[in-house]
């Protein structure tokens, strides 16, 4: 069982940033991948980023140069760092962990970029 707790969204200006944690009751370095969703209002869950366990990474079209992530395997934590932050970018994200074959998700933590 893998437990995922994601903090850091709020509520920031167009072109600002913020970083997002995504922290694991389990050992991350054994966790395949790690995933960044986010699903704004009336759409459908989209994938923002991921990273293997060998830190290949891989972003959504609409989001590169923008965000990077990143993980901390001493700390069990994964981080989403979002910079000129886009009206678009509002969403509630969400964490994401493939292991051994099971998806495990957090309760998200919203995001609003406003103009």
């Amino acid at each position: 069982q893998v437990h995922l707790v994601e903090s850091g969204g709020g509520l920031v200006q167009a072109g600002g940033s913020l970083r997002l944690s995504c922290a694991s009751s389990g050992s991350i370095p054994s966790i395949n991948t790690m995933l960044w969703h986010r699903q704004a209002p009336g759409k459908t869950r989209e994938l923002v980023a991921l990273i293997t366990s060998g830190d290949r990474t891989n972003y959504a079209d609409s989001v590169k140069g923008r965000f990077t992530i990143s993980r901390d395997n001493a700390k069990n934590t994964v981080y989403l760092q979002m910079s000129n932050l886009k009206p678009e970018d509002t969403a509630v994200y969400y964490c994401e962990a493939i292991f051994l074959g099971n998806y495990y998700w957090g309760q998200g933590t919203q995001v609003t970029v406003s103009s």
